[in-house]
């Protein structure tokens, strides 16, 4: 029953969930094209996140003359998180072109090759999450109440994940240069935004990061899995920013779905 409203109603993205079979399918072909005739297969995503991490929090450490003990477990779960999202930006620059040949073939909704991109980049995430479990049981962090948030958390960055996909995919099918730019711009974005550094050095200047939208996702799925108080200001931004980019995007399919074919 609900398959069928979905299917009924006028919005891509809807309708593109209903055909979950689709892009389930065409994400797991994704990876098994990747790793095929690989003897560790996706387990690759784990070591060689492990060699990375280990390498890092070892320089780091002694860069910012942390504790490695505390700085390892921090840097983990914010590179990993931080790889999930950034992959996902720029891999969505690409999903429509990258799908020409099939949009030019079979009318399908574009959320099914955005859906496809995200649903891929999560199978990697969890292959990627016996890392993070390793290092927090390792160095004996210890979990609170806002572990059981983790899931809504991880399900309000994948609703932000497809809806910037929608808009990156379009745009940057029209015009192509963005995807350029948003590559550059993103080895920016990784050194303001903190991932291999902790938020309290900025200490007064604490209140740039509000700029920094990705900074509130990462913080949200890092105080799930961290031992520290709840903050609710990276909630309420986090949700802000999905609502909005949801209604854009459901804006910008409207306006451009009968003309993307011909940009391809």
């Amino acid at each position: 029953m609900i398959i069928r409203t979905l299917k009924k109603s006028n919005i891509d993205f809807l309708v593109a969930i209903a055909d979950y079979r689709i892009w389930n399918l065409l994400a797991f072909q994704d990876i098994r094209q990747r790793y095929r005739r690989s003897v560790l297969g996706p387990f690759w995503i784990t070591l060689s996140m492990l060699i990375s991490i280990a390498a890092l929090g070892v320089v780091y450490s002694k860069i910012f003359k942390m504790n490695i003990d505390e700085y390892l477990p921090y840097l983990t779960v914010g590179y990993v998180l931080w790889n999930f999202i950034s992959t996902i930006v720029l891999e969505s620059t690409a999903v429509i072109t990258g799908a020409e040949a099939i949009i030019k073939q079979v009318n399908l909704p574009f959320g099914t090759y955005v859906l496809r991109m995200v649903w891929r980049n999560l199978i990697i995430l969890f292959h990627s999450f016996p890392v993070i479990i390793l290092i927090l049981v390792y160095f004996n962090v210890g979990f609170n109440v806002n572990l059981l948030l983790f899931p809504l958390a991880l399900l309000l960055t994948t609703a932000f994940a497809v809806f910037l996909g929608y808009i990156l995919g379009i745009v940057c099918a029209r015009y192509r240069d963005v995807g350029q730019i948003i590559n550059s711009l993103m080895q920016v974005v990784f050194y303001v935004t903190p991932v291999i550094w902790r938020a309290d050095l900025l200490k007064g200047h604490r209140w740039l990061l509000d700029f920094n939208p990705f900074y509130h996702y990462l913080e949200i799925l890092r105080m799930c899995l961290m031992n520290v108080a709840f903050d609710w200001r990276p909630w309420a931004c986090s949700i802000a920013i999905t609502c909005t980019l949801g209604l854009f995007s459901i804006f910008i399919v409207k306006r451009t779905k009968f003309r993307i074919a011909l940009w391809l």
